[in-house]
């Protein structure tokens, strides 16, 4: 919907794509605040040196490189090509553009939003569109000292994303018995290994179980069997195999050559079992601790039943979207991958090959609320295919619905960016 500047935006989440969302509103004159449970780029700081498959060019937006060169003199841009680690992004361009004049004064870090609701309008009352419009935003935010207070907003971008709300693995997506405790413990990694993580006295040498079928298992995968001494590695992935069918899925001509070469170098590990002992088609049933310093004994269920002893567990099994602050909103998401109607129209027609026509663009980022829209790949929910250039187009179309304009491109009007 139209919003006239200088209205009040509230961006959820300083990741990148709720970053470069706030700057572009900036840019167009809107007052911002963007809120961060804990600091900007929180989940590249869990994995620092975990190298991205996005090349610099993809990660960064003219946009962006234009406000960091006006900001400093001194910032250089990086060679574009080259794919930076979770850090080095960090460092480089996302932590300086969330601290350059145009956003830090509305950066509320450490800052948590508990729930976003209407200022006089319950859920159930006035469902029609007109009367929720001329409504604005009433959102209760929570400070790292427990203090609450009370913000408004005429429209709320979230950009939280699925990394803060992890999968649990047990069989239905219910936490395995002892999987709670565990983890209560620090002896579950969810997420990506970082590689010095993978070098840790935790790890190294040790017995380590990977699970998961994605990227991020296919990273800790990698990442620990380059440690010295390297681990023993079990890799559980739940899904039973075909006769020459991989671990990881590799996409045909993928266009992030980083991307394949991950995949591929995780499922030759995996083949020639020199150190990576692999089990297809099995979930955990149950984790027990046989100590306070471990170890833990899991036992498996599906095409094999057994228990193996482990050190640690990595945990690759993907995160899902946090909605449990908006209870008060009328926002309607697809019961089996959490993406909002809209959206979720356009990427089931996309996996289908069929026709996207009048379901593409701006219109996808529609959600039954007015003026509550959801970036980044929280847009995606439980599906997969999410990169950082879709959450950049995604903010540039964004702007086209909420000013209006269809010829609205940001991007296009600054610099290219070329080697």
């Amino acid at each position: 919907m139209a919003i006239d500047t200088p209205a009040r935006l509230a961006v959820l989440g300083a990741g990148p794509v709720g970053i470069e969302a706030a700057l572009y509103a900036r840019y167009l004159g809107y007052d911002v605040d963007v809120y961060e449970r804990g600091q900007v780029g929180a989940h590249l700081r869990l994995a620092p040196n975990l190298r991205r498959f996005v090349p610099w060019v993809q990660c960064m937006t003219t946009l962006g490189c234009a406000a960091l060169s006006a900001q400093e003199e001194s910032w250089s841009r990086p060679a574009l090509t080259e794919c930076p680690t979770n850090g080095e992004f960090l460092e480089r361009y996302l932590a300086p553009l969330a601290h350059s004049d145009l956003i830090v004064d509305g950066l509320r870090e450490q800052c948590e939003v508990v729930a976003v609701g209407r200022q006089s309008l319950f859920k159930g009352e006035h469902p029609d569109e007109p009367v929720r419009i001329g409504d604005s935003f009433r959102l209760l935010v929570r400070d790292s000292s427990g203090v609450e207070r009370l913000a408004a907003a005429d429209a709320v971008i979230d950009c939280t994303g699925v990394d803060g709300t992890h999968r649990w693995l047990g069989t239905g997506g219910v936490p395995a018995l002892g999987e709670r405790a565990a983890a209560s413990f620090s002896f579950i990694h969810y997420g990506a290994l970082d590689p010095s993580e993978a070098q840790s006295a935790r790890s190294a040498g040790r017995r380590v179980l990977v699970i998961g079928a994605g990227l991020a298992a296919a990273a800790s995968v990698v990442s620990l069997s380059g440690s010295t001494p390297r681990p023993q590695i079990t890799w559980l992935t739940r899904r039973e195999l075909a006769p020459n069918e991989t671990p990881v899925a590799e996409i045909a001509d993928d266009p992030f050559p980083a991307r394949q070469a991950l995949a591929r170098r995780a499922n030759q590990l995996a083949a020639a079992g020199d150190g990576v002992r692999h089990v297809p088609g099995v979930t955990v049933s149950a984790i027990e601790l046989l100590g306070a310093a471990g170890p833990m004994l899991v036992h498996l269920i599906g095409a094999r039943e057994e228990a193996i002893e482990v050190d640690q567990i990595v945990a690759g099994v993907g995160g899902r979207p946090d909605y449990s602050w908006i209870s008060e909103l009328h926002v309607t998401c697809s019961m089996t991958s959490e993406v909002p109607a809209a959206m979720d129209r356009l990427l089931a027609a996309m996996a289908a090959g069929e026709s996207t026509e009048g379901l593409a663009g701006a219109e996808s980022l529609l959600t039954t609320e007015p003026d509550y829209y959801v970036l980044g790949a929280k847009n995606f929910g439980r599906r997969t295919g999410f990169t950082l250039p879709v959450g950049h187009a995604q903010v540039r179309d964004l702007f086209k619905l909420i000013g209006d304009r269809q010829g609205l491109d940001l991007y296009a009007t600054m610099p290219k960016l070329t080697d």
